[in-house]
């Protein structure tokens, strides 16, 4: 264009841009802080008036200050009919980004009730596609925080094509980079299942609830009358069905507990966990453990204090605390490096294994491997429950997921027997024979196929039977069974023990042997997957 040209034109570009350019600027700070704002202020109250924090709030909990970078802030939905399109929010009930815990990137996505119920069409399914793959693409863990209605009827099948991403990318995902779903609202049919693909989910009491079909359904169907929270709230989930893997009272100490168990996770699965300095001394003897776990195989204790004595400075996060709590499953640091631990509870039903805590066994410990996370086991197991229950159940079936899972697994693993070690429970709590690096046991182990009194009434039940004083006889002959097969010396004397040692010096000896192993390398061999048992 000529200058004359440019003269004769009706508005000169130089002018026009220098005065759109603020006004646009003003026009998008003021679509911006709309946003942010959210629909209303009457909306906000309502919310709160149900004791939750909206998406943004949650999202300041769980990140670090001012770190937080949105994604889609102003995506709308396009849909139509019912209404809907003269009702289009920005962030259309999701919103998306990523930020910092504890200085390292997360990515989270949050559903804000406000906005259509939180419930998922086209566009807050393609808002949460497009964070999930930038947190696969970046190797950074995901956290979603769940307050949604499920699909939005309204746009129909289109809304139900979006649960179909996120299910995808969620096993896509799955083992790669930590995923972790926080349930702090009603949430129901598609949008529980997100969650039940993913490592970790975290619940709060009453106002969180997770089921495929509601209240009013179940009532319809069954005739059972049932409330939301005795359906499928905090507590049934983390007690019962093992749904959830912690609980909490509140949002603030909810997410708190998010943050910590971030700091004990990778990033994802080419790297190793944070390692973290401690004052605690490596070789800080343990005098403790001597008098905490009975000789008497019969007298309870309680496995956590054994795990508070070994651990840096007292500290672990227990995962499924009060789900099939004959077993415990917790994260801890030995010298400052995170540790998986697996430990029968001796408090619970003796500490046997039975199908829930095989299962819950099996999937901390494949989670571990996933994430190149050593695992320490500590054994004072009887052996499986028994049982028409259990043998109806699949006790087989699901007993051999924990088998499988630690026969598959390739992380640092170190197994200490404590005190017994019965039956098939031995070798399923990673004997040596299924692939433990180190084996250990205290001097008041016990390892044998049963317990003394089962074995001499079977071995010995002719003569107990033919003898003056049977009583005396079944004595004399479980004295002389624990003298030959179960002294603690006889799984070592066969080398299926690498050393017995004193309680006072296991801290130290693990600590040693997770760093001798820390360079580990083990290959699996070439195949599309395994095929475990379900």
């Amino acid at each position: 264009m000529t200058d004359q040209a440019a003269a004769e034109a009706p508005n000169a570009p130089d002018t026009v841009t220098a005065i759109d350019a603020h006004g646009r600027v003003a026009e998008l700070r003021a679509i911006r802080e709309e946003a942010v704002r959210g629909p209303s202020e009457k909306a906000t109250e309502a919310q709160h008036a149900k004791g939750k924090l909206t998406a943004r709030e949650r999202i300041d909990l769980l990140l670090d200050p001012d770190s937080f970078r949105e994604v889609g802030m102003l995506r709308r939905h396009r849909a139509t009919g019912f209404g809907l399109e003269a009702k289009r929010p920005y962030t259309d009930g999701v919103v998306t980004g990523y930020g910092t815990v504890h200085g390292r990137q997360v990515f989270v996505y949050a559903h804000d009730f406000r906005i259509f119920g939180g419930a998922l069409g086209e566009a807050h399914a393609a808002k949460i596609h497009k964070i999930m793959d930038m947190a696969m693409a970046a190797g950074a863990p995901l956290v979603s925080l769940n307050d949604g209605a499920g699909a939005r009827i309204q746009e129909g099948v289109v809304a139900l094509a979006g649960y179909g991403g996120i299910f995808q990318r969620n096993t896509r995902a799955s083992g790669v980079i930590p995923q972790i779903s926080v349930m702090l609202g009603p949430c129901a049919g598609g949008a529980a299942y997100s969650p039940a693909l993913t490592d970790f989910v975290f619940m709060v009491r009453e106002t969180a609830q997770m089921f495929i079909t509601g209240p009013d359904v179940v009532k319809t169907v069954t005739g059972a009358d049932v409330t939301h929270n005795g359906l499928g709230g905090a507590d049934v989930h983390a007690e019962t069905s093992g749904v959830a893997h912690f609980a909490y009272d509140d949002e603030e100490s909810c997410l708190e507990e998010v943050r910590f168990l971030l700091s004990l996770l990778p990033s994802n699965n080419r790297e190793n966990p944070p390692a973290s300095p401690t004052e605690d001394p490596v070789d800080r003897r343990c005098e403790a453990l001597v008098d905490l776990v009975p000789v008497d195989g019969n007298r309870p204790y309680d496995m956590r204090a054994v795990i508070e004595e070994l651990v840096d400075d007292g500290e672990f996060l227990e995962v499924h605390e009060r789900w099939a709590t004959n077993l415990i499953c917790a994260l801890a640091r030995f010298d400052g490096q995170v540790v998986g631990i697996v430990a029968n509870q001796p408090q619970s039903l003796a500490g046997v294994l039975d199908i829930s805590a095989s299962e819950k066994g099996a999937r901390f410990v494949q989670m571990c491997d996933a994430f190149n996370i050593p695992i320490l086991t500590l054994l004072d197991v009887p052996g499986f429950l028994p049982g028409v229950d259990q043998e109806h159940g699949g006790i087989i079936r699901h007993g051999a997921k924990l088998l499988y899972a630690y026969c598959n697994a390739t992380v640092p693993r170190i197994s200490l027997i404590l005190r017994k070690a019965y039956g098939g429970a031995y070798i399923v709590m990673d004997s040596q024979t299924i692939g433990a690096d180190v084996t250990l046991a205290w001097p008041t182990n016990e390892i044998a196929v049963m317990g003394a009194e089962g074995a001499a009434n079977v071995i010995f039940r002719r003569q107990i039977a033919a003898a003056e004083d049977p009583e005396a006889m079944r004595s004399r002959m479980v004295k002389e069974y624990k003298a030959e097969l179960m002294h603690p010396y006889y799984a070592a004397e066969r080398g299926l023990v690498d050393d017995v040692i004193d309680p006072a010096e296991t801290r130290h000896v693990l600590i040693q042997s997770l760093a001798m192993l820390r360079n580990k390398h083990a290959d699996l061999p070439v195949r599309k997957h395994g095929n475990p048992p379900q």
